[in-house]
């Protein structure tokens, strides 16, 4: 049964491979694995929860939920991402319900080699497919592939490992736009991700105001991506508010050193040494920041004010 399956798989991978618009990333990896991959990956150890009637949503996010190791359940998850006028649910339901869990949502770009290389760095990822007129939408998760089978592994609806020929993964997949995500823990950065992207997945995280979270999630940005002075500030926004003055005053002098003219660099720093009863040293760097101008002229000019005022203060 299992070779006949094989044989069948084979079939149809090879005859979807024939007309390269079917399958046209398929088509590209019979010419050689791409660099870094290994030929079979499967990650076992991934939870299997069977789907509902129309509540495959629910069930992909707690798969990729309870592998990163938030305790949830398909049912507890239910009231976030299904919709019952719509019976299922939205990509953007889906990642803002992996946020408010405290995981990082990104979505990833529609490409099979990056899909492949988060499978290889451990990482299961849900891919919205379009099985058909009877079935419609469906999320599964992908959890490993054989590259000499050409089979994507899958855990979706009631299948706890469903084997799907590449280039017919790629046909249900490719409906969707090639929509994946992946929901990471603060600490772990996604194989694939990139900088900019990346960055704008920790700002949407960063509203759920868990401020642990933020500082663990930005200083793994910066260890990954030391240069980047957005994120340098996230993190010394997040020193700040935890009230880890140093800390953040650490942040953003190595910042300063990246782009001293930046207001918003040379404003933060000034509020922080003054939050540390520092305004003597802090009224000279705001000046700074009030010289740069920029569209926050207005809030550094009030820092500015406050420290003046504070100066005052102490003389009287």
């Amino acid at each position: 049964m299992r070779n006949a399956r094989l044989a069948a798989g084979v079939l149809i991978f090879t005859a979807l491979q024939g007309c390269a618009g079917f399958a046209p990333q398929t088509a590209a990896l019979l010419d050689g694995l791409p660099e870094g991959l290994p030929e079979r990956v499967e990650i076992t150890s991934v939870p299997f929860f069977p789907q509902a009637e129309y509540q495959c949503g629910p069930a992909a996010l707690a798969t990729l939920l309870v592998n990163s190791g938030v305790s949830t359940t398909p049912e507890a998850l239910v009231p976030q991402v299904y919709l019952p006028e719509r019976k299922g649910s939205l990509q953007v339901e889906m990642l803002a319900a992996a946020r408010r869990q405290g995981r990082i949502s990104y979505q990833l770009a529609p490409s099979m080699v990056d899909l492949m290389r988060e499978l290889a760095a451990g990482t299961p990822v849900i891919v919205l497919q379009n099985l058909g007129v009877s079935t419609g939408w469906h999320y599964a998760v992908a959890v490993g592939y054989d590259w000499k089978l050409g089979m994507m592994i899958l855990r979706s609806g009631t299948t706890e490992r469903e084997e799907m020929p590449f280039a017919v993964h790629e046909f249900v997949w490719k409906r969707s736009g090639y929509w994946a995500m992946v929901a990471m823990p603060p600490g772990r950065i996604p194989a694939t991700a990139e900088e900019g992207k990346w960055l704008g997945s920790l700002v949407a995280f960063e509203r759920s105001n868990d401020l642990p979270k933020n500082r663990i999630a930005y200083s793994s940005f910066l260890e990954r991506w030391p240069g980047n002075v957005n994120a340098a500030v996230g993190l010394a926004n997040a020193h700040h508010a935890l009230g880890e003055l140093p800390q953040a005053e650490k942040v953003l002098r190595a910042a300063m050193t990246r782009e001293p003219g930046s207001a918003i660099i040379l404003n933060n720093l000034a509020q922080t040494l003054s939050d540390q009863g520092r305004d003597a040293e802090a009224l000279p760097i705001v000046e700074r920041a009030v010289a740069a101008g920029g569209s926050h002229a207005a809030a550094v000019r009030q820092t500015r004010d406050e420290i003046l005022k504070k100066l005052e203060a102490k003389k009287n």
